[in-house]
This record gives structure tokens, C-alpha cells and sequence, in this order.
């Protein structure tokens, strides 16, 4: 390799798309990356418990391969050499896919990869291991009978959310570049927010999905990240087709990775609340100050409210159906195994009736055709991604005001129903020291232009970092 003299003395700052540009200049190999890498998540995950899976060996020999092909200048895809890391909900080729559940077994033969995995591994990049997830990513926090509670690094004593916990901490720790996250409720917004991490669902289809998740057409996969920019590279790889998926969206268009330097004729609506939410007041002054952020990129924000009501009974009436369908599948023997929250819950979507599905499945579609006349006057809405600060570890909700998961993230699930593009963008500290996110949302297959004003909003905002070592929190 060349002189590193350009190159930082820790890679613990890297990103993906910088780290490619030093493979390109043969400043740093995919060699030193990994191992970085896998020595940091050795450090940390005792404590944090991101991930439930690492594999040194394979990912070591993938970043030897890598490193044979960067200096014969051959790389065999975008991502050559990107260390990735996979949610424990999505197959894997030779590694066990638990789902966060007892009732499963990590015996064999694991002999798929699931689209998203196989389109990383196409485009080269180097799969680190498996994050942690609740149960069947029931739930918005992330621990399960099998592997323990997840922490955030922020403040260990408090939650990084879920489902996809895990994927938040690895991304907030830099324990490789481009984390795969599912969405079904805010599974990938929650952790973004909580974590000052970005994360985006895309609209349901762009992202190839099988097997198809229990939760069917509410479940989204999509990129976690440190930065809009890593995960527009990460949406270039992810969205290419995959003959499994039946339910498959037109061609996602592609991006560049460099922000635009104004937002003008961006046409924004600002709901501080959808008209039916509670906010933190610190929380509400932090998303102010980023909305002021967006005016002065030049966009036309107006403060307005889409106009539904709480849909959180229709939600639920699907998300209970899934979780139902899930347990019809079980013997006694592994039902006596699940957390008894997800047992609860799946109990209760066993009642559901045929008359009570389709009535949801009815208002589904009039709160679908309501943000589509909405996206005809506004290019995205902005919220708050939560309206709540990260809460201790070991509770699935953060207080006994609240009776389940689902009423301490209204701002996300809403946009799981419509299957929109939403992401969460990092945009302060809380008057704890704790992350706060701004969410995004676009039409339906909006996910270029969702994704291009969130990092032109970035580059405005900054980035929130941690001081690593001790997992204290400072804001660069």
C-alpha cells in the first residue's frame, strides 16, 4: 500500500464512501479495515451487545480476497472490501438466522442468503456478522431470550430501540459502515433517533424482500448508517431486483453521494405533532431549530398537519395478525418458550376476525390515499422521529403511562401502513445529552429525493459522534 500519511490515525472515523476512495489510492487495505473492525466489536460487544454473530475468520479471508483484488485495481463491485453487518432476522448463507427466538434452532443447513445479503455480497462487501434484534423484531426495544438486552452506547443503562437495536449500536460505533435494518413499525427509525444514527425505510417494494416477513406489507428493509452519504451507497446496492420477491416495486433510480447545496423549490409541511402527539419539550425545541435549518436552505416549510386521526388500532389489527401467524406455526413446546409479550400479543391476533381485518385493511387504503393528496401540495412532511428520550434497559416501555410499545413511537408506524419512504436524520442533543432524530417522509417511490434533501440537511446539521472509548457522548 502507498504512504498513509493523508490518512487518519484511527479508522474508527471512517465512512464507506471515504473508505473507498482509500482503497482506490491504495492508502489503507480492506485488510487493516476488518480487523479494525472485528478488534473494536471484540472491545464492545460484551458490554452492548450488538451483535449475537461474529465470524473473524470469514470476514478476515473476505478482506484478504478484497485486498488481491484492490491492488490489481479489479474490484468486483461497489462495496468491495465495506465492512457490512446483517439483522438477525434476514437469512444468511452458513450462518444461523435465530430471529432473536428460543422456539428456533441454529442447527443446519443455512444454504440461502436472502436478497439483500446476496446484493452485498455481489458488490463485494464484507459481511462482519449478525446484530441482535428482539423476538421476531416484535417490539421496540431490543432484547430476547436468546441473546440478552442490547444497550446504547450513548448511556448503556438506557435502550438503542428496535427491533433493530443492534444494527443502531454497531452504527453508532463504527463497527462497520453499512448495517441492515427492517422496518415494520420503526424498527429502524427508532434505533436511528435513539442512537444519532441515519436510517431509512424505503417504500415497501424497492428493497427485495424473502421469505416475506410475518408482517407482510408492513415490513421495510433499508440501510442503517453514521451518514446520509453511506447510505445512499448502501441503497444502490440493496435495491437491485430479485426474481423471489412477488411483490417487487419499480427500479429504484439510483443517487449520487454528493448533497446539493440548497433545498430552494423544496415544498416542506411541518407537523410538530400529526395533531394527536405528546412531545418533549426539549425534544420539540431541538426539531424547531433543525426546521430552521431547512428555511434556511432555501425550502418553503409551512407548519400543518396531514389530518388522520391515530391509526394505531389499525396497525395493530395487522401487526397481531402477523404475529398470530407466526404462532399457529409452533408446537407447544416452542410457544412455552417465547417472551411472553410476543406470546400476549400473538394470542391476541389469534381473535382477530376475517370482518375486523378487512375493515382494517380498508382504512389502510383511505390513510394511503390521504398522504397522496398530501404529496401533492408537499414534497415531505417532517416530524420528529420520537417524541420521547431513550429509556432504561430491561422495560419495553418507558414508563406505566404507557401500555404498549407502539403508543411511545407515533411518529413511525403511521408510515409503515402507507408503506412510505421515512427517514430519521440526527439533528441534536437533548437536554440529557442524548440523541434526537428528524424524520422525513416522501410520496411513494420518492425514496431519491427523501434520501438527497436528508443529506443535503445533514451537511447543515452536522453529525453526532462519541467519544468511543468510554461511550460518552460529545456533538464535533
Amino acid at each position: 500500500m502507498k504512504s498513509r500519511s493523508s490518512v487518519p490515525t484511527s479508522l474508527d472515523d471512517l465512512t464507506g464512501c471515504e473508505c473507498l476512495e482509500l482503497y482506490r489510492t491504495r492508502q489503507v487495505s480492506p485488510v487493516e479495515v476488518i480487523d479494525d473492525c472485528l478488534s473494536r466489536i471484540d472491545a464492545s460487544n460484551p458490554r452492548l451487545n450488538a451483535f449475537c454473530l461474529v465470524d473473524h475468520q470469514e470476514a478476515r479471508s473476505d478482506a484478504r480476497a478484497s485486498e488481491g483484488r484492490w491492488m490489481k485495481g479489479e474490484p468486483v463491485g461497489v462495496l468491495d472490501g465495506i465492512p457490512a453487518t446483517i439483522k438477525d432476522l434476514t437469512l444468511t448463507r452458513g450462518w444461523p438466522t435465530r430471529r432473536g427466538s428460543m422456539s428456533s434452532s441454529a442447527d443446519g443447513p443455512w444454504l440461502d442468503d436472502a436478497p439483500i445479503t446476496a446484493r452485498i455480497r455481489e458488490a463485494g462487501g464484507v459481511i462482519l456478522g449478525k446484530t441482535t434484534t428482539p423476538e421476531f423484531g416484535w417490539k421496540g426495544v431490543t432484547d430476547s431470550p436468546v441473546y440478552g438486552i442490547t444497550r446504547n452506547p450513548w448511556n448503556p443503562d438506557l435502550t438503542p430501540g428496535g427491533s433493530s437495536g443492534g444494527a443502531g449500536v454497531a452504527a453508532a460505533l463504527n463497527l462497520g459502515f453499512l448495517h441492515q435494518g427492517s422496518d415494520g413499525g420503526g424498527s429502524i427509525r427508532i434505533p436511528a433517533s435513539f442512537t444519532g444514527t441515519f436510517g431509512f425505510k424505503p417504500t415497501f417494494g424497492i428493497v427485495s424482500q424473502w421469505p416475506a416477513s410475518a408482517m407482510t406489507t408492513l415490513s421495510h428493509l433499508g440501510p442503517m448508517t453514521r451518514t446520509a452519504a453511506d447510505a445512499i451507497l448502501m441503497m444502490n446496492v440493496i435495491s437491485r431486483k430479485d426474481a423471489r420477491d412477488g411483490y417487487a416495486g419499480p427500479a429504484y433510480p439510483g443517487l449520487e453521494v454528493n448533497p446539493a447545496k440548497t433545498l430552494k423549490g423544496l415544498r416542506v409541511g411541518y407537523s410538530r405533532d400529526l395533531g394527536y402527539v405528546k412531545v418533549a419539550h426539549d425534544i420539540q425545541r431541538i426539531t424547531d431549530k433543525a426546521v430552521d435549518q431547512l428555511l434556511a436552505l432555501g425550502a418553503e416549510v409551512i407548519e400543518t398537519n396531514p389530518g388522520f386521526a391515530d391509526p394505531v388500532e389499525v396497525f395493530a389489527t395487522f401487526w397481531f395478525a402477523g404475529a398470530a401467524r407466526i404462532l399457529s406455526r409452533m408446537n407447544q413446546k416452542q410457544r412455552q418458550l417465547l417472551d411472553p409479550g410476543f406470546l400476549e400479543g400473538a394470542e391476541r391476533g389469534l381473535r382477530i376476525t376475517l370482518a375486523e381485518f378487512q375493515e382494517a385493511e380498508a382504512m389502510r387504503f383511505e390513510l394511503s390515499a390521504l398522504m397522496a393528496r398530501f404529496h401533492e401540495d408537499f414534497d415531505l412532511l417532517v416530524t420528529p422521529t420520537m417524541p420521547i428520550a431513550p429509556f432504561p434497559v430491561g422495560r419495553n416501555v418507558p414508563d406505566t403511562s404507557y401500555t404498549g410499545w407502539v403508543d411511545w413511537t407515533p411518529f413511525t408506524y403511521p408510515f409503515n401502513l402507507t408503506q412510505q419512504p421515512a427517514a430519521s436524520v440526527p439533528s441534536g442533543l437533548d437536554n440529557q445529552g442524548l440523541p434526537v432524530g428528524l424524520q422525513l417522509v416522501g410520496a411513494r417511490y420518492s425514496d431519491a429525493a427523501v434520501l438527497a434533501a436528508s443529506h443535503t440537511i445533514e451537511s447543515r446539521l452536522g453529525h453526532l459522534s462519541l467519544k468511543r472509548n468510554n461511550f460518552s457522548a460529545t456533538v464535533p
